[in-house]
């Protein structure tokens, strides 16, 4: 059975030893269909380790963020949905995450457990990543597409695929569209 976790965070900076998620979303992929959606706001750990370029880029408000949801309360919740599809005690029952430039989004997932005094992330993710951007990596290399840059709402404008860039839900369901869409084309 293949267990696909799509997520995108949205975060204060790009330490996750310094930074925290301010925003999580998530598509739970069984078989190649979509059984569950999950988006949380997140308030940081940390309010002062918040970087002002983080806040253009996300469009979110230092006062907005101080009513988010506390971490360990979304940290719960995720535990809850990822129990429901993955026995944490079994070594071959895994998500395998995937994302675009997903290794950033799974050191600040990691970070985010850890800060949550749970250092089972590896219960539940492999660290096999599975990233759309490698392939573009690869179609560029062989001169198969040429664009400008490699960002997702640049890559998503060339494929025609519709993306309200960083916010996390838009962007992971655009990952998702992008995926598919490369995964058919021969390199």
């Amino acid at each position: 059975m293949k267990k696909a976790f799509y997520f995108d965070t949205e975060t204060t900076g790009l330490s996750p030893k310094y930074n925290d998620i301010l925003q999580i979303a998530c598509l739970v992929e069984i078989n190649g269909e979509v059984v569950e959606t999950f988006v949380s706001n997140i308030k940081p750990f940390d309010m002062s380790n918040i970087n002002e370029q983080a806040l253009k880029v996300n469009g979110l408000k230092r006062a907005d963020i101080e009513k988010f949801p506390e971490a360990s309360i979304v940290h719960n919740k995720l535990i809850d949905m990822l129990s429901k599809y993955i026995n944490k005690f079994e070594k071959t029952d895994k998500f395998t995450p995937v994302g675009y430039n997903v290794k950033f989004d799974c050191d600040f997932l990691n970070a985010f457990f850890k800060k949550n005094d749970d250092k089972y992330y590896g219960s539940w993710f492999n660290w096999k990543l599975v990233d759309p951007l490698a392939k573009l990596y690869m179609m560029d290399y062989k001169r198969m597409i040429d664009l400008p840059n490699y960002k997702l709402s640049t890559v998503c404008q060339h494929f025609s695929i519709p993306i309200s860039a960083h916010e996390a839900l838009s962007d992971i369901t655009a990952t998702r569209e992008l995926w598919y869409h490369l995964d058919k084309i021969p390199v």
